[in-house]
């Protein structure tokens, strides 16, 4: 007998929005070279908002019965996503017996020495590197210090090697807390995905703040199952809560 490779359920999340959105908004707003964050990227927060979305989600899954939420939480080391797993835990989300495990896999991609800088800026200081990225693309494209998708994409594939491990067997369901990339990257695996399929994708909207990403196992697919896409960027928990849908990029408009 073929044993199960996934979890029954895997939900992967963005995280609410955060103090970063805020800040790259009001700077491309302004035309600014620069987004004025005084964190470092891993200590910057969620938002009021994304406090109140982080919130509505976990108020969500806590309406799931206990036999349908999730068995183990698995979260990017940045706080802004500690904060919205440790929300849907607060809220009853998460059964207690469930672990969170602080994942540095599932951190966001690092944009090396264009952190910070907005479209703009990338143009003004590096316009060999915005000239580099539109002659390769976003999907191959790593500036100095930083990662490319496939960069993120080799990182993610040990996370699904340990969720295949260590969380598949029958009546485990996953929680992924992460960023936008992370929630695309895993599509394009779980998903069998080519570069143009998962950018147009991408280029089709961003994906909100707390939306749900989902899969079921489908287990006559092949040996050990295959996860079927249920929902992409579903955002009815925070409708229903009355909790305004966002769907800022963290990164840099020319970096992301």
């Amino acid at each position: 007998m073929t044993m199960q490779q996934w979890p029954d359920r895997l939900w992967v999340v963005r995280h609410g929005e955060s103090a970063g959105n805020v800040a790259r908004d009001a700077a491309y707003a302004s035309g600014l070279a620069v987004i004025d964050i005084a964190e470092r990227d891993v200590d910057v927060p969620l938002s009021a908002l994304g406090e109140r979305q982080a919130r509505a989600l976990g108020d969500w899954f806590a309406a799931l019965s206990e036999s349908e939420q999730p068995t183990v939480v698995l979260t990017s080391t940045y706080l802004r996503a500690r904060q919205t797993a440790q929300s849907i835990r607060d809220a009853g989300g998460v059964p207690h017996d469930a672990p969170t495990v602080i994942d540095e896999r599932l951190r966001e991609k690092e944009f090396g020495v264009l952190d910070r800088l907005t479209k703009l800026g990338i143009e003004q200081r590096f316009p060999d590197q915005a000239a580099l990225r539109a002659r390769i693309g976003k999907f191959y494209f790593r500036p100095p210090g930083g990662e490319s998708w496939c960069d993120v994409i080799l990182r993610l594939r040990s996370v699904l090697d340990t969720v295949s491990l260590h969380h598949s067997h029958p009546g485990s369901r996953v929680l992924v807390v992460g960023h936008q990339v992370i929630v695309l990257c895993l599509r394009y695996l779980i998903e069998e995905l080519t570069e143009d399929e998962i950018l147009a994708i991408d280029r089709s909207g961003e994906v909100a703040n707390c939306g749900v990403t989902s899969y079921t196992l489908d287990p006559n697919a092949a040996p050990g199952g295959t996860l079927r896409l249920d929902a992409y960027n579903f955002v009815a928990p925070l409708e229903q809560a009355g909790a305004p849908v966002t769907s800022r990029p963290d990164a840099p408009a020319g970096a992301k």
